[in-house]
């Protein structure tokens, strides 16, 4: 059984999603099965979570998070990962190939317009 490891689960290692064993505890998380198919496709499922979960904000956690960023680059399913995130309220670490900045600009934007567009 091979043990999957990317940053949707960080800190943890789990089995497979198409594991019976495995599925009953991803129901049970997620509330459906079906979020765990894009992640069968991402780039990041063989590559140490602690890259994309850097500690501090220079020297070696910007390598850390540049070399996320071009896992992601190559990633069948960035949108979804990101959509995950953003939906989730993930406020660290690098998903859908953005940082946490990135992401809170993505957030604080998106709130801005439905703001905008509720006043008219």
């Amino acid at each position: 059984m091979k043990i999957l490891r990317f940053p949707a689960f960080r800190g943890g290692a789990y089995r497979r999603p198409d594991d019976p064993q495995a599925s009953r505890l991803h129901e049970d998380a997620w509330g459906t099965r079906a979020f765990m198919e894009w992640l069968r496709s991402a780039a990041c499922v063989d590559e140490d979570p602690e890259l994309f979960f850097p500690v501090g904000t220079a020297g070696p956690a910007l390598r850390d998070v540049s070399a996320a960023k071009r896992i992601c680059a190559r990633c069948p399913v960035t949108g979804q990962c990101l959509d995950f995130a953003l939906a989730g309220g993930q406020t660290s670490g690098v998903w859908g190939g953005t940082g946490e900045e990135e992401r809170d600009r993505l957030l604080r934007t998106t709130r801005n317009d439905a703001r905008r567009r509720s006043a008219l």
